[in-house]
């Protein structure tokens, strides 16, 4: 029996998506930063995933697709945890926490990820990925450094809880049947309204600052509610029902070193040594999991 033909080949169309949406994320954390300098936390998320949901739902209509989700109540709680928690708590961790460490901090996912996927997908690590997953922690206990003093330490924690909830989120993605491309587009529009509803609720309610309307707020928003938002979580999606979730995950590490870089570059928030270590390992655990994937197919 030839065992490598018989292994599954990793889907190239969807690691180009991972690849494509690393990018796209990992500068929007800059984005959001620049964002809520002209609007408040809950306000300009409510704006963001509102407007990116009413965006897809109109493409449905334009289209003539499929329009009600399959499965509404999943669609609901996916929601509720990738859209509502996740953004909303970013946003409100931009506030004073940098765009660099929120951005680690909220892609903890992937260890929330591996906790859940056994009990829940069946998913477990082999080989040289568990090599990764100790190097890929280690770059992240790096970038954190919980030893030193945080002055931001409620931010981080805010960051830290996005990170939790989109974990969860990712378990209910990958136990959500989608049949087709459109099938995807209806589930992405429908939880991104969804999850937007008890977030213009919260922003109602909390007092803010008024928006600024300039023309950094103006393009900050657009990239967040295009490229971010509408595009990047249908191609999230996916990502996640073409791949592992383990993989997915762990990939998806590539990210916050994308936000720390392009923080450092237009913020001026520079790394200090062990936050450059942490992104060399995660680099290094990226490598690992990219070669088991290469020997397993």
């Amino acid at each position: 029996m030839n065992t490598a033909a018989s292994q599954p080949k990793p889907d190239q169309a969807a690691l180009v998506s991972l690849a494509v949406l690393t990018l796209i994320w990992g500068y929007n954390w800059v984005a959001m930063k620049l964002a809520l300098q002209y609007a408040g936390p809950f306000v300009f998320a409510a704006l963001r995933t509102s407007l990116g949901g009413i965006a897809l739902l109109l493409l449905l209509l334009v289209l003539r697709k499929p329009f009600w989700p399959r499965h509404p109540l999943r669609a609901f709680w996916l929601g509720l945890f990738q859209t509502t928690l996740f953004i909303g708590l970013i946003c409100w961790a931009l506030v004073s926490g940098s765009a660099g460490k929120s951005a680690v901090l909220g892609y903890t996912m992937p260890f929330w990820v591996i906790l859940l996927a056994p009990f829940f997908l069946g998913e477990r690590l082999r080989g040289v990925q568990w090599a990764a997953v100790g190097l890929a922690f280690a770059g992240l206990l790096l970038i954190f450094s919980p030893w030193q003093k945080a002055p931001d330490l409620f931010s981080c924690f805010l960051a830290l809880m996005a990170g939790v909830a989109w974990g969860i989120s990712v378990i209910i993605a990958k136990r959500t049947p989608v049949h087709g491309p459109w099938d995807l587009l209806s589930l992405t529009a429908w939880q991104m309204t969804l999850g937007a509803i008890p977030l213009v609720v919260i922003a109602c309610l909390v007092p803010s600052h008024p928006v600024q309307w300039t023309w950094t707020f103006d393009w900050t928003l657009f990239y967040n509610v295009i490229p971010s938002t509408a595009l990047g979580w249908g191609m999230w999606l996916f990502v996640v029902g073409r791949l592992s979730a383990t993989f997915s995950g762990l990939a998806s590490l590539a990210g916050p070193v994308v936000g720390v870089l392009a923080g450092w570059l237009q913020l001026g928030e520079i790394p200090g040594e062990a936050e450059l270590g942490g992104m060399l390992l995660i680099f290094m655990a990226l490598a690992l999991l990219v070669l088991g994937v290469k020997r397993r197919s």
